[in-house]
């Protein structure tokens, strides 16, 4: 049945996320002990105002077809952030909402990538980026960084790897995985870059835009002299602890926007109704104002410190400090090609099995990212829970000979 299926399905990869995710829920279902720092989701609730309006919005009946661009309130209320948050105008027609980030990108890429286009991405990547390029049968061409850069290419970088067939770069900031952040300054020697490239557009993920341990968000919409070609990324999912109601959605040129209604319109349609309601508050409301969004915000913070400390206690481990989300991406390298006696570890999806199989925490292996030194690590869970996963990983690495 396989040989019956489109190449296009045959040439996508499962999510390592996801699928490090469904190993440890089927190992919990079997009743063992799993710690999962695999999973790119909050561990919080989804705030009490928000609920209510999506409960009012069931009670007073908005539970019909929405538009296929998401309503107009919601489009307004989303246009009033980007300016007041981001200082980027986009008028509500050039506001497109969709069933979450992940769908506002592949509806993007399938607008601009025609096959044989080259997208420019930064490694370490997010995981479906490559996945996405693939769907629209463009050419995915990688950026390296390393830690001591703090992951961040340089504008050097970026310019040694466009060529005529390059259409779009495509990166985020924060970052999933490695929770890097550029400055304004970094951003507009980027865009700079861009610029020298009249047909060139840039993707910006700003979907942690809210876990930013460091200050102000900087957009690299910003700037007049690229802004037309910049499409910008944002959702409630991570800020808003809204990972379900599956709510994302882009500021683009009005040509962009137009074309990713019409592709939209012809296989989801509109998003929930419901979930419209519940982002509707949560923008309107802005996380600084909502409590419980400014203590996941600390705890974020005060994890991130915790594991960094624990990290630092493991020999062969070489972290950075991020400055967003909520992911630390260590270099694990030291550790190929040692052994327990049993398993040899050849490489960081050796490890992450390892780490699985004899400590019961899940975590996922940097090639996922296009990054294979490394490992992410999610400090989605509570103190507690991380004392624990990082003295089950402290004594399994320590049997590595």
């Amino acid at each position: 049945m396989q040989n019956h299926l489109s190449d296009r399905v045959n040439s996508l990869s499962e999510s390592a996320t996801l699928a490090m995710t469904r190993r440890s829920r089927e190992l919990k279902e079997a009743g063992i002990d799993v710690i999962n720092l695999s999973i790119g989701e909050p561990d919080f609730n989804t705030p009490e105002c928000i609920k209510d309006a999506a409960i009012e919005a069931i009670s007073n009946n908005i539970t019909h077809y929405p538009p296929v661009a998401g309503y107009n309130e919601l489009r307004a209320a989303i246009s009033k952030k980007f300016k007041q948050e981001n200082n980027l105008d986009y008028s509500p027609d050039q506001i497109i909402v969709s069933g979450g980030a992940k769908q506002s990108i592949t509806n993007t890429i399938l607008c601009l990538i025609n096959p044989g286009d080259e997208v420019l991405i930064p490694e370490p990547y997010w995981v479906s980026y490559p996945e996405m390029v693939k769907l629209a049968e463009g050419k995915s061409v990688y950026i390296p960084s390393t830690i001591e850069n703090d992951f961040k290419v340089k504008p050097e970088d970026l310019k040694s790897k466009i060529t005529s067939r390059s259409k779009v770069f495509l990166f985020s900031s924060p970052c999933n995985p490695s929770g890097t952040i550029y400055s304004k300054e970094e951003l507009k020697a980027l865009a700079e870059v861009v610029a020298e490239k009249d047909d060139l557009y840039i993707i910006s993920d700003e979907i942690y835009e809210q876990i930013n341990f460091n200050g102000k968000h900087e957009s690299i919409a910003q700037f007049d002299f690229i802004k037309d070609r910049v499409i910008t990324v944002n959702g409630v999912s991570k800020g808003f602890a809204m990972t379900g109601w599956r709510i994302g959605y882009i500021g683009a040129p009005k040509t962009v926007a137009q074309a990713c209604n019409t592709l939209q319109g012809q296989y989801t349609s509109g998003t929930s109704s419901i979930s419209q309601m519940a982002a509707l508050k949560a923008i309107q409301t802005g996380p600084n104002t909502i409590a419980e969004m400014r203590e996941m915000k600390q705890a974020f913070r005060e994890r991130r410190d915790l594991v960094i400390k624990r990290l630092e206690t493991i020999p062969g481990i070489k972290a950075n400090i991020p400055e967003g989300a909520f992911y630390i991406f260590p270099d694990i390298s030291s550790y190929f090609g040692k052994t327990d006696g049993l398993t040899v570890i050849n490489d960081g999806m050796d490890l992450c099995f390892y780490l699985l199989d004899k400590a019961r925490v899940a975590l996922v292996p940097g090639s996922a990212f296009g990054s294979p030194e490394y490992i992410r690590i999610s400090y989605a869970a509570s103190a507690e829970t991380l004392h624990r996963a990082f003295d089950r990983i402290e004594s399994a690495l320590a049997a590595l000979k």
